[in-house]
């Protein structure tokens, strides 16, 4: 039987989702966290202590697992354990991204200046000190800008800004935000347009496009809380060919050659396809639970199966239209409970909901907050059924705070 060692950071939301996926394949798993499993002693070389925030002590943990029980692939679930996955396994002799290329994936100082010198179209920038000057920057842009931090994600810390005041307001959100970690601050100019993201796997340096998702709630700020995902996408075929071409050049431009990636970019009045962000991982949070491929297999087993060498060229996902949506943080507060999760399941066309914070949590929304209320899954005969049947269940949701 085959062994993955997967690291998945506690507060994940995938765990689940790639256990399951594993248990189908019959591979065996071995989970890594920071934190020992409650059935730690029980499982005994199954479940492991690797600490995600220091990178050379969690190689030598991963190696010396490996010497116990043979190890046929690591995959990192989340930005997390990227660059752990990469070094572990290259020390092993395992299928991985280089090193430089996570690193760039991860940092979008690094990803910007790669895909400069690639020559790809991507929104003009500027690179502040962690105490620099926002303002001067923005000015240097021109407004609208994007402002945000250079490490994180799920929207974090992003935030638009129309004027002077906003990006010196905006700067001192982001500060508060990375406090414990200072960094970089990023200053973007603004690309208006259709916002999509391409799902892909990458093998040999060769993207295979999963998926194209449309995002029907325009994203144009003061913050980018992201809602909807729709596939397949509804743009033209040539426009859809040039978002397949940018996402591969954009995975090419940073050296990623293995793996999963999720590429974010925006489509223009006049077809014109920017890149905005690559990230060296699948999808986050639940969303992957709206993608079927072949005979039912989920995104997860594909990520599986080509960790461990197998073949998932031809593979294609499901042929009907199929979404998810994030429900958003809109007040904060102390959750207490939601309101009408069965009628939102009886909505026609809505195949599951999941509530991801429990009751008595506190919500915190953008852009301070890094997580979503829950999801809600939909598959239709066309995209705009999808899209209507998540929005129809999402009025039936009342949230209620303590």
């Amino acid at each position: 039987m085959p062994r993955i060692l997967l690291l998945l950071p506690t507060a994940t939301y995938r765990a689940s989702d790639f256990i399951a996926a594993a248990t189908r394949l019959e591979v065996e798993v071995v989970v890594g966290s920071e934190h020992r499993q409650a059935l730690a002693r029980a499982m005994g070389d199954r479940a492991v202590v690797v600490p995600l925030h220091d990178v050379e002590a969690a190689v030598r943990a991963i190696v010396a697992l490996h010497a116990r029980s043979t190890l046929d692939a690591v995959v990192a679930v989340d930005d997390q354990g990227l660059e752990i996955a990469s070094r572990a396994s290259s020390t092993l002799g395992l299928s991985h991204n280089p090193i430089d290329a996570v690193r760039a994936a991860r940092d979008k100082t690094i990803m910007r200046e790669r895909l400069a010198s690639a020559g790809l179209r991507q929104p003009d920038y500027r690179v502040v000190a962690p105490h620099g000057d926002v303002v001067a920057a923005a000015r240097k842009i021109g407004f609208p800008c994007v402002i945000k931090p250079v490490s994180r994600s799920a929207s974090q810390g992003v935030i638009r800004a129309n004027d002077d005041d906003q990006a010196r307001v905006a700067a001192e959100r982001i500060r508060a935000i990375i406090e414990h970690r200072p960094e970089k601050i990023l200053v973007e100019e603004f690309v208006a347009g259709d916002e999509v993201a391409v799902e892909g796997l990458l093998t040999r340096g060769t993207l295979d496009v999963l998926a194209v998702f449309d995002k029907p709630d325009p994203l144009d700020g003061p913050f980018f809380e992201e809602t909807i995902y729709v596939t397949p996408s509804r743009q033209s075929p040539s426009v859809l060919a040039d978002i397949g071409d940018s996402a591969a050049h954009a995975a090419a431009a940073l050296g990623l050659r293995e793996g999963p990636v999720h590429v974010e970019l925006r489509v223009g009045p006049e077809g014109v396809v920017t890149i905005l962000e690559l990230a060296a991982r699948s999808i986050g949070g639940l969303c992957a639970r709206a993608l079927r491929f072949g005979a039912g297999g989920s995104l997860e087993e594909l990520i599986i199966l080509h960790a461990l060498g197998r073949g998932v060229a031809g593979l294609q996902r499901e042929a009907v239209a199929s979404g998810v949506m994030m429900l958003p943080i809109r007040s904060a507060g102390v959750l207490d409970q939601v309101v009408g999760t069965q009628r939102a399941l009886a909505v026609e066309g809505v195949v599951g909901l999941d509530i991801t914070i429990a009751p008595g949590r506190a919500l915190i929304p953008l852009p301070e907050g890094d997580r979503y209320l829950g999801f809600i899954f939909a598959r239709a005969a066309s995209p705009r059924e999808v899209e209507e049947a998540l929005r129809r269940a999402e009025a039936c949701l009342e949230v209620r705070l303590a």
